[in-house]
């Protein structure tokens, strides 16, 4: 199913929320960040047939003939950007589709997604590509894919480069599973330097990992789970980013989750390789201690760190050697995620919890302020996909995220747009929720902000 202008607005209108396209609006009375151009500022933004015409004060003049909504107590900013997400479509469609993930994705306060390409068939040529393109064509949220380094993920012959490129891919990965061929590797980022590609990385060496489902340690010894040590993770960052800086070619580490990668990313900025990393809201939030539930909400891959691994991934994100903050939204159904720890899959859900996550454990215990958790969650995504900036300006496309931080929430997996409930943050009381967007001409509003409209 595709989002069109009576389905989506239908789903989510029946659960509360306001979906309109965009006419003339003014919000009024916003907390206005921007960190890419230096905003912090109390105002108000004018938005007319999706671009914006008014930003801070707005005259009485310009106001007439809007839809007004009092957005006090919610922030107005760029656009959210998840870079790590998997739709599923085409081929896993039980457990995600693009209409259900970008719904979710909108719910969750997000304008665009990267979409792995770990479906079945896989990303790996023009034609599926321009597929996914078609299928999120109309929605309020953007979706770029990002195309397999090799073709159908097998680690061996190198995918269409050139051609993906021309068709709008501006990243690879074969996520889900490591390139173990460092020539392949290295050839990779040779021809993605060509255009300027970045590589994304699955960081993990099956051989150590062998059979592992929790990180090892203390808490894998105590509950006897086969362990997968962090130097699988490790040795798979250390050979990826000194290619990088032997090629010259981008690399972008995803979902990084040990003290010894980003020791390793942290070095290799200092070198001046081109390397960039994403971490995740579950391995910042949580640590392996979680896993003694035995609940499969809590196993992922790279699994749940050490406590000593949460800190130094929060360290990392606090002094900028981990530059951006992605969810990894892998969604399973019900009963993959009902098997017992060691047998069920991997992954866990994040676009609608992200936001409420990351408030909760930077903003609120005063690791980031709000500027902060912007930069890594809307602009340095697309700076790592060269992708064009969100901003909050006059004469800008009106590509926004709404996030009311006046009121918290409790997480109800039975209330997710996904079609994923596997999440490790059920029962969780957020302080900040995403309140809405506003993109592709669409406007979308939470329930507890749709009733703030007024003519």
């Amino acid at each position: 199913m595709r989002w069109s202008k009576d389905q989506g607005p239908d789903i989510l209108n029946e659960r509360g929320w306001r979906v309109t396209k965009t006419g003339k609006v003014l919000l009024l009375n916003a907390h206005l960040i921007d960190p890419g151009i230096d905003l912090d500022d109390t105002g108000s933004v004018l938005i007319e047939r999706g671009k914006i015409t008014g930003v801070g004060d707005i005259p009485k003049q310009e106001q007439e003939g809007a839809d007004v909504i009092d957005m006090t107590g919610i922030i107005v900013c760029p656009g959210l950007f998840d870079m790590h997400v998997h739709l599923r479509e085409p081929g896993q469609e039980n457990k995600e589709t693009i209409f259900t993930g970008t719904t979710a994705a909108a719910a969750g306060g997000f304008t665009a997604v990267a979409c792995m390409p770990n479906t079945d068939p896989a990303l790996d040529n023009v034609g599926v590509i321009r597929w996914i393109y078609d299928m999120a064509a109309g929605g309020p949220v953007d979706v770029h894919p990002i195309a397999a380094v090799t073709r159908n993920r097998e680690g061996e012959i190198l995918s269409d480069i050139a051609d993906l490129y021309s068709a709008g891919v501006r990243a690879l990965s074969d996520d889900g599973d490591p390139l173990r061929s460092s020539e392949v590797m290295r050839r990779a980022l040779e021809y993605c330097k060509m255009n300027d590609l970045v590589i994304s990385t699955h960081s993990e060496d099956k051989a150590l990992a062998s059979n592992g489902v929790m990180r090892e340690g203390e808490a894998s010894t105590k509950l006897g789970l086969a362990p997968w040590p962090s130097m699988a993770e490790a040795v798979m960052v250390a050979r990826d980013v000194l290619l990088a800086g032997y090629t010259g070619g981008r690399l972008h580490v995803g979902h990084i989750s040990s003290r010894e990668s980003i020791e390793m990313v942290r070095w290799a900025k200092r070198q001046g390789y081109n390397v960039t990393c994403e971490a995740t809201p579950h391995h910042f939030a949580l640590n392996d201690e979680a896993c003694a539930s035995y609940s499969s909400h809590f196993k992922m891959n790279p699994p749940l760190g050490t406590e000593d691994d949460r800190l130094a991934v929060l360290d990392g994100l606090r002094d900028g050697t981990i530059d951006a903050i992605a969810t990894d939204h892998a969604p399973h159904t019900v009963e993959e995620k009902l098997r017992e720890f060691s047998l069920a899959p991997n992954g866990v859900i994040g676009l609608e919890t992200a936001v409420g996550v990351a408030a909760k454990v930077l903003v609120e215990q005063n690791r980031f302020d709000w500027s902060m958790l912007i930069q890594r969650m809307a602009v340095a995504p697309r700076a790592i996909m060269r992708l064009p900036e969100a901003q909050l300006k006059k004469g800008a496309v009106a590509n926004l995220s709404f996030i009311d931080t006046s009121q918290g929430w409790t997480v109800d997996p039975e209330a997710f747009f996904s079609k994923g409930r596997n999440t490790p943050f059920a029962g969780w009381d957020l302080p900040a929720r995403p309140a809405g967007i506003c993109n592709r001409g669409w406007m979308m509003t939470h329930p507890d902000v749709a009733g703030r409209w007024t003519r």
